[in-house]
């Protein structure tokens, strides 16, 4: 009995709830403790910036100004220190100087931008480490902010990824507030809603989330906000970090969240419904939800005519294809279907073949794994001599490959045609795809011939089906199929005739304007 007694006495204290201490998170209302306690939290930093200021005639009350010397813009910082402490005469004489004091300076720093103020130690710190300057006065537990954020930033330049002949040259920096600007600049609409949240726990890296109130879908906006509440790590450096968190499927080679640098790109999309995603620190803006078609059409489709904007679309679509089955059909082809191959150039690759010790799968793959090393090589050096070694090395590694007899020079031909055709891509997140599904699907045409392509490209497509993007099927318009949306999918219709925003994307506002009018031929006149 005794022992039963003791098991439930010792139950009932694991199953009792301790409350854990209340900690206090305020500031003190002295000066000197609050300052004590940054430096020591702080470590000492030598980048934080202290300076010390008396207020008031006849009561002298202690103030400090606090920021971090890398992070502020100092003309911002010296106009806020200047508007907020400059005190009226009639002003310095007050029968409570420490309180009123305060309430004098808060008064005259709300004239200026974006000021908060911050009765938290939490928040006080977080505002001094995000760039904003703080002032503190003795006496009292509150601190005022002033968002001062400046240092080092890159400017605006030419987009060097999503480059156009035609259109804006203009492109996102790592500065979420300049971004923000740029987006704004071309909507001037009040129902252009921007919202900020804080991801990361030790990096507390700014999030901003735009979309047009009215127009992007309501559902899909919750989700968005549910999945980013949902990420708990302790650093965010870039959008490809928020990316990976909140897709839908990482399973897969396809990307399912479009980005882009470039300002004009975004805002199209904003307009059609969607929601973009703008981390600090990255000039590479989030776009959900995606479909498939979309990161085959480029900017530079609406800024011509539609007849040749359709062209270069239809181009790319084919040279996706190109870069994904040419080396699995040709490997197909001469392995287990020579009799498909017209008689003359049978003979001829039979006879470029004749002194090669390795089969044409080997072939192929020897050499797609050397243009992929030579292109991330490129990739990899400086801007300089990149390009030039590049070229050299493929060049130089194709002709010596072909005259020591270890690759035929049709061999040669397929590679290059490939990645030639991979480049035509607009968006570098769905070219590197067919990077790894040319191994997968060569492989399986050693193996089985045409029978192992078709099959792996019926596995491809019904993969793709599967994908969903916050919900919307990846493969819209097409699978499902909506007949009204197919007016921007593989080519491009005149732009008077696009009267209606995606359907699956938008299910509130979808018509996007009035019914166009085609332009007419000017009137003849007659000549007197």
């Amino acid at each position: 009995m005794n022992f039963w007694d003791r098991y439930r006495k010792k139950l009932k204290k694991l199953s009792r709830k301790e409350t854990p201490p209340k900690i206090d998170n305020s500031l003190d209302h002295k000066l000197d403790t609050n300052i004590d306690k940054l430096k020591k939290e702080l470590g000492e930093s030598s980048d934080l910036v202290v300076r010390h200021f008396e207020l008031g005639e006849e009561f002298c009350v202690a103030a400090a100004v606090v920021y971090m010397s890398g992070l502020v813009d100092e003309k911002k910082v010296n106009n806020f220190v200047a508007e907020s402490l400059k005190v009226e005469d009639s002003l310095k004489k007050v029968p409570y100087p420490q309180k009123s004091m305060f309430d004098i300076v808060k008064s005259r720093a709300l004239s200026v931008n974006k000021v908060v103020v911050a009765a938290e130690w939490d928040k006080f710190l977080l505002s001094v480490l995000n760039g904003e300057t703080a002032i503190l006065v003795d006496g009292s537990n509150e601190a005022i902010t002033a968002n001062t954020k400046g240092g080092e930033t890159r400017d605006v330049s030419e987009p060097s990824t999503q480059l156009v002949i035609r259109g804006p040259k203009v492109s996102f920096t790592e500065s979420i507030g300049t971004n923000v600007a740029l987006i704004r600049r071309y909507i001037k609409s009040p129902n252009l809603r921007f919202e900020t949240l804080q991801v990361g726990s030790i990096t507390k890296t700014d999030v901003a989330i735009m979309y047009l109130k009215g127009t992007a879908n309501e559902k899909v906006l919750r989700e968005v906000k549910k999945r980013l509440n949902k990420i708990e790590v302790e650093d965010i450096f870039e959008s490809g970090n928020i990316e990976q968190y909140i897709q839908d499927n990482a399973f897969t080679p396809f990307p399912t969240i479009y980005n882009s640098e470039r300002p004009d790109a975004v805002v199209g999309n904003l307009l059609e419904g969607r929601i973009a995603l703008i981390v600090d620190g990255t000039p590479f803006v989030l776009v959900v939800p995606a479909i498939f078609i979309q990161f085959f059409q480029s900017p530079s489709d609406y800024y011509q005519n539609y007849l040749i904007g359709s062209f270069l679309r239809l181009l790319r679509i084919i040279s996706y294809i190109i870069s994904i089955l040419t080396p699995s059909l040709y490997v197909a082809l001469t392995t287990f279907h020579p009799q498909m191959i017209p008689t003359s150039l049978l003979i001829s690759l039979a006879a470029q073949h004749e002194g090669v010790p390795f089969p044409v799968v080997v072939e192929v793959l020897i050499m797609e794994f050397t243009f992929e090393i030579i292109r991330e090589a490129g990739l990899r050096m400086p801007r300089a001599v990149g390009q030039a070694v590049s070229i050299v090395g493929a060049l130089v590694l194709g002709q010596a490959a072909v005259q020591a007899g270890i690759v035929s020079p049709t061999t040669i031909i397929v590679v290059a045609f490939t990645g030639i055709a991979s480049f035509a891509t607009p968006s570098y997140n769905i070219a590197v795809a067919p990077r790894l599904l040319r191994f997968l699907m060569m492989i399986l045409a050693a193996a089985f011939g045409l029978y192992g392509v078709f099959v792996a490209l019926f596995i491809l497509i019904a993969h793709l089906t599967s994908l969903r993007s916050f919900g919307i099927p990846y493969l819209s318009p097409f699978a499902p199929f909506i007949l009204s949306d197919l007016k921007d999918t593989l080519i491009r219709q005149p732009l008077w005739s696009l009267v209606l925003r995606p359907r699956l994307i938008n299910q509130q506002n979808v018509k996007r304007q009035e019914r166009g009018k085609k332009p007419s031929p000017p009137e003849k006149h007659e000549d007197n």
